[in-house]
């Protein structure tokens, strides 16, 4: 009697697991592509689609629309304090920090906004917008906003710097803090998930966060939206108290 064979799916998941287990991928790594893989297994890439699936409901891969298949790994840890600076944070974590800018204005606030900035309705903010990386995996989208009132000097400040902590210390302010961050859990706009390279509807973390000048002044009220299968938010409770 014939002995009931393995499915070519299962196969072809079983050889790749196999393959991450002993190095060959790396976590972060990607894989090979639907056509290198079907030519590997002489099958079809329906086929190979099944058996990455498969996997990817192990999870040991994560599949980035756009992007390819990766290889699952450990989120990086966030902390979140009273100094959260972005670069130092990535770095701490052993990772390699990068951002890149999408967009910049300077608009008039929306209520949100001017509130949390503590400005009158209407007030004129500039607006950054952009990708946080680690390792050149995006892991954030951010939606930060300034004051101009008090900082006449942002918009160039960003553009020559690209960085929040440098910006800010050109304009006067060598040293800021974060006076509060709300967390909350959602899903994955059509936008997100394009920048972020993930699925429409994937599980994401929202801050909002506050950050003022030594006088309490609010400097910059930012929204940002992390893939949370890549970054784990902690609180240091010694930083906060």
């Amino acid at each position: 009697m014939t002995g009931k064979r393995t499915p070519l799916w299962q196969h072809i998941s079983s050889s790749l697991a196999e393959d991450i287990a002993a190095g060959r991928y790396q976590p972060g790594d990607k894989l090979p592509t639907e056509a290198q893989l079907a030519a590997r297994f002489g099958v079809n890439r329906h086929t190979v689609r099944h058996a990455l699936k498969d996997m990817a409901d192990q999870g040991m891969v994560l599949s980035r629309r756009g992007a390819g298949v990766f290889v699952t790994q450990a989120p990086t840890d966030y902390p979140l304090g009273r100094r959260v600076r972005f670069h130092q944070n990535i770095r701490a974590a052993g990772r390699l920090p990068a951002r890149r800018i999408l967009t910049r204005e300077t608009r008039a606030g929306d209520a949100e906004e001017t509130t949390a900035l503590a400005l009158p309705p209407g007030a004129t903010i500039h607006v950054v917008e952009g990708l946080s990386f680690a390792d050149e995996t995006a892991v954030a989208y951010f939606r930060s906003t300034f004051p101009v009132d008090r900082l006449p000097g942002i918009a160039a400040a960003l553009l020559d710097t690209n960085s929040v902590t440098a910006a800010l210390a050109a304009c006067g302010l060598p040293d800021y803090t974060r006076a509060s961050t709300r967390i909350s859990a959602t899903r994955a706009t059509p936008s997100h998930a394009l920048h972020l390279r993930c699925r429409e509807g994937d599980p994401v973390l929202h801050t909002r966060s506050l950050n003022v000048a030594p006088d309490g002044q609010p400097v910059e009220y930012g929204n940002t939206w992390y893939a949370a299968d890549r970054v784990t938010l902690t609180l240091d409770h010694d930083e906060t108290a």
